[in-house]
């Protein structure tokens, strides 16, 4: 997505300059969301971009795995030999994170690539017994779909709660319940020891049966080829991008979920996995290289992304790490709520299951900084955007 948008970006403001558009994989550019959807229970063939990049003048270079960046000579190192630039702009993504000791089990599954799912695809079909391991968006997206198809799924989760390194306990503590409605098994504060053939051991020494396994733990910015380039990487392994995604090298940049970028808005460095950040992103990169600096606003965007998961359409906007106060709109255990942060009387970051009308307003009111009457806001009767002071 980041890649291909810079592409279109750089079009549509006016850069004339010759366009080339590398990608390790074999397959035309694609989206992501549909792999974990309609792609992997094989109701779409493909999420393929509806770009004309002949119709753009854009080279779209397919297959080609990039090794290393020798900035000094503004050349790539590629599995087929170099390709210079003048300008470079880093979209590799990220990984997934895997299972020590699985990497080359043909039973243990990631969910990242259009490759993953054509493997997964026969599992979910043969409505096979699979287990899961994490029990983030992506483990729960994908037990939504196996349990579509028919699978037997239990998800494990080494901390005691779904969602543990994305929202607080009060917040994620109500989700647990969607597993069991949807027929599928929880286990959390379960750690996988070993995978073995047709089953998963887990630390305790029980072992859960495994026609399957699908991990889901996270991934890291795909950025190991930058090693000794001089492209300056933070703790995480992002790039780390100034506020117009610039790298620490001249014409160098860096977009999408490889990057992280100063926020002035939250008064931190975000690394923002998602596609709405790979969507806006590289609008400020193309700005930047066409117009330059002076004519481009930061780049500081109110992070946003959805999951759909057993039945709910799940929204959330914002950051909220250092709210001070917490309002509910609506019952938790109910088909529909919202969670609002406030920093300082000021919404920072919402989260909205099933009502997508709070989303859609609460995200203006981060935009806007307004004030917001909390009373008001706790009632989920009245409009958000009538909460405002």
């Amino acid at each position: 997505m980041a890649g291909v948008q810079t592409a279109v970006a750089l079009r549509e403001q006016g850069w004339a300059g010759g366009i080339t558009l590398l990608g390790a994989e074999p397959h035309p550019p694609y989206d992501r969301p549909p792999l974990s959807k309609a792609v992997l229970l094989g109701k779409a063939e493909t999420s393929a971009f509806d770009v004309d990049f002949a119709g753009l003048d854009v080279e779209l270079v397919l297959g080609r795995q990039v090794t290393a960046l020798r900035a000094a000579e503004r050349v790539l190192v590629t599995d087929a030999g170099p390709v210079p630039y003048d300008v470079l702009v880093i979209a590799t993504g990220a990984e997934p994170l895997t299972l020590p000791g699985t990497e080359s089990d043909p039973g243990v599954h990631v969910l990242r690539t259009l490759d993953d799912v054509e493997r997964l695809r026969p599992v979910l079909a043969d409505q096979r017994e699979v287990v899961a391991v994490g029990a983030g968006w992506i483990g729960a997206e994908f037990a939504t779909a196996a349990r579509e198809a028919g699978c037997a799924v239990t998800v494990v989760e080494a901390a005691g709660r779904p969602l543990a390194g994305a929202l607080p306990a009060e917040v994620a503590a109500p989700m647990a319940a969607w597993y069991a409605d949807n027929g599928t098994r929880l286990i959390t504060g379960a750690r996988v020891a070993a995978v073995e053939s047709g089953s998963v051991v887990l630390a305790d020494g029980s072992r859960l049966r495994a026609d399957a396994v699908v991990v889901g733990i996270g991934a890291r910015p795909a950025t190991g080829w930058l090693a000794g380039s001089g492209v300056d990487l933070a703790e995480d392994g992002s790039v780390r991008a100034d506020d117009h995604l610039r790298t620490s090298l001249p014409d160098v940049y860096a977009v999408g979920d490889c990057a992280s970028f100063p926020s002035a808005r939250y008064g931190a460095r975000l690394l923002v996995h998602h596609w709405d950040n790979a969507l806006q992103g590289p609008r400020t990169v193309a700005a930047t290289v066409v117009g330059g600096e002076a004519e481009t606003p930061a780049y500081d965007p109110v992070p946003y992304f959805w999951s759909e998961q057993f039945g709910r359409f799940v929204q959330y906007a914002g950051h909220h790490a250092a709210a001070d106060r917490t309002v509910w709109r609506g019952d938790p255990s109910g088909p529909a709520w919202t969670v609002c942060w406030l920093r300082e009387g000021r919404l920072i970051a919402l989260l909205a299951v099933g009502r997508p009308r709070d989303l859609a307003q609460g995200r203006k009111l981060i935009e806007s900084g307004a004030p917001i009457d909390e009373e008001r806001a706790a009632d989920p009767s009245v409009p958000l955007k009538s909460a405002v002071r």
